[in-house]
């Protein structure tokens, strides 16, 4: 994986090509590579390194060909290397191929084509499935079914994009588990693995489906299944515009979509907190509500930050519902042999949509009968579309790798969702509409956080350069201790631990001494003098202390080096507010230190391989 562009249309394809690229340089990647075809065969470029280093490669090139394909690999199989960038070709040179996803079976496929007598030149398994279309196109002369055969003795995940020099008026597409969007314009189309890379040429798209594969031509585009039965698509229109994927005016993505989050916030629940009610509308839902009704246990499972989300999902459902409530990493939920009922209800979550382990835990969450929800930020996500029902969370086009507002917006739905269930049992009107009405409240105090930043600018400076940060939490904010953590592990690779305030004592507390810098989640809440405990055990080891405190706070001054301050609100929805100064504190930190906040190194944006 990465980053798939296609292009076929009237535009000369190079500028369209790299542009594409462009767009998808925030999902992460080490190398990249352009293949378009000319009147002697196809002209390849590609290299390790940026889109910048293969521009340059390419300057003063004239290539007036109208189609092309280009790609930003993140390494899976070979190092970051000029041999191992993508395109890559068959024994030909004829046939070029750009593939997400990983071919499990490339080892046993590349030992059949030696013995055939190929050879190789990089140490890819994309190249493998090249060089095996070559030569079943090489054995049948027709590139479709040459396509069709290769993909159906292939095993793994791919999503990928064909062009043949001896059809240069053609792409082939297909994809199973890795995404591939497909943009129709005026006499063009854009193939793409993002939208982002589309939605300057055209908001009109559709999806391909897991073995299904498209024929683009110029006479139009025929979509069928690998077992070559013929499919019909859905056309959707995307919701955002070129405006949202630029920086507007921000140093970084990250930064910007940080300071989205009042509006991203508010979009989440508009439309669906009914305040004056106290209730919850979620029309994504409507079609599931029995089953969520006589529901006896929920299971939230997702990946990294969308995991932490669960984890506080967990806190607010069990509170308001009474509803038992498990969370499991997805990468491991369908390899553990999970026990599930008729009753339980699994949600994934995925900002994506897109990530293959939530995705394989979808897959065998319904193969054992269970009720499937999906919470995803993509619409026409393969999430979205394989999930029985599920609510968007309408964050908008995420560019930084490291997730902020899509956080946020979870937590405004996981908090809608909780509501909504405890309406169905025990939670009253009353209480109902307290909850609500303070919700509403949220995004000016998230706003009030972000207008007083340059505090927390002064405090990243002073530990920009430590090796080691400690992150504690307490009831409902010990999951924003394992995200702030992770922030800061994204994107200043410093080593950072979340844990639960109260289990300092049973190791952590080893680490502790003056060059410590500990981040401690203190609302005054009902564990907040256990809290204050906790910090005088960091206190009596000289760990420095950075405390996220509301304002008027008269105690923390006395024990912290540093305060943060938050607006008050109700205990329970304190995670929407005290994961801000994190996402800030770890911004900061990174641009002291010179990194590439919006492009950390070896993390990809959207994680399709497992």
């Amino acid at each position: 994986m990465c980053g798939i562009v296609g292009y076929l249309g009237h535009r000369r394809a190079l500028p369209v090509l790299l542009n594409g690229l462009k767009r998808l340089e925030y999902r992460g990647y080490d190398s990249a590579g352009i293949a378009v075809p000319t009147e002697d065969g196809l002209y390849i470029a590609k290299r390790a390194g940026t889109v910048a280093q293969l521009e340059a490669l390419l300057a003063g090139v004239e290539l007036p060909a109208t189609s092309g394909i280009g790609h930003t690999r993140w390494a899976t199989h070979g190092e970051p290397l000029d041999r191992n960038a993508h395109p890559h070709t068959d024994a030909s040179g004829r046939i070029a191929i750009v593939h997400n996803g990983i071919i499990e079976n490339y080892s046993t496929l590349k030992a059949k084509l030696r013995e055939d007598g190929y050879t190789f030149r990089s140490d890819t398994d994309t190249e493998v499935l090249a060089v095996f279309i070559g030569a079943l196109y090489e054995q049948y002369g027709d590139l479709e079914l040459a396509v069709r055969t290769a993909l159906s003795e292939v095993q793994g995940t791919f999503g990928i994009v064909i062009l043949c020099a001896d059809q240069p008026d053609t792409l082939i597409a297909a994809r199973r588990g890795s995404p591939i969007v497909i943009g129709i314009g005026d006499g063009e189309y854009i193939v793409a693995s993002d939208a982002t890379a589309i939605v300057e040429y055209t908001r009109s798209v559709f999806y391909l489906t897991d073995d299904e594969m498209a024929i683009i031509t110029r006479e139009g585009c025929q979509t069928k299944t690998i077992d070559d039965i013929p499919t019909s698509v859905q056309l959707l229109e995307l919701e955002f515009d070129l405006e949202r994927i630029e920086k507007g005016g921000f140093p970084h993505f990250m930064l910007k979509e940080i300071y989205e989050q009042p509006q991203t916030f508010l979009d989440a629940c508009r439309g669906r907190l009914l305040p004056h009610e106290g209730n919850v509308k979620l029309g994504g839902l409507r079609s599931v509500e029995p089953q969520l009704r006589r529901a006896r246990r929920l299971i939230l499972t997702g990946c990294g930050t969308s995991w932490h989300a669960a984890l506080v999902g967990e806190y607010w459902i069990e509170e308001l519902a009474r509803l038992p409530v498990e969370v499991e990493y997805a990468s491991e939920f369908r390899y553990r042999n999970p026990v599930l009922f008729p009753e339980d209800i699994v949600i994934a979550i995925s900002q994506s949509g897109e990530t293959a382990d939530t995705l394989a835990a979808v897959r065998e969450a319904k193969l054992r009968g269970a009720t499937v929800l999906g919470i995803v930020n993509v619409v026409g996500s393969s999430i979205a579309r394989e999930t029985h029902a599920g609510v968007y969370i309408h964050a908008g086009p995420e560019i930084g790798v490291a997730s902020t507002k899509a956080f946020t917006s979870q937590l405004a739905v996981l908090m809608l969702l909780a509501l909504y269930l405890g309406r169905m049992r025990h939670l009253s009107a009353a209480q109902a509409q307290d909850i609500a009405a303070e919700i509403r409240r949220l995004p000016e105090k998230i706003q009030y956080i972000l207008d007083h930043a340059e505090h927390i600018r002064q405090i990243a400076r002073q530990y920009a350069q430590a090796r080691n940060f400690l992150y504690l939490g307490r009831g409902v904010n010990f999951p924003i201790a394992l995200e702030g953590a992770l922030k800061l592990k994204e994107i200043a690779y410093i080593h950072a631990e979340g844990y639960p305030a109260a289990e300092m004592k049973h190791g952590p507390i080893a680490l502790i001494d003056e060059n410590m810098p500990v981040v401690v989640i203190a609302p005054r809440d009902e564990l907040y003098e256990k809290v204050l405990s906790n910090i005088e055990e960091i206190r009596a080891r000289h760990g420095q202390i950075i405390a996220i405190a509301n304002e008027g706070d008269t105690e923390l001054p006395h024990v912290a080096n540093h305060i943060i301050t938050i607006p008050h609100t109700l205990p329970l929805l304190t995670p929407v507010l005290t994961v801000i100064p994190l996402q800030l504190l770890a911004y900061f930190i990174a641009v002291e230190r010179g990194l590439n906040v919006d492009m950390p190194r070896n993390l990809a944006k959207s994680v399709t391989v497992e």
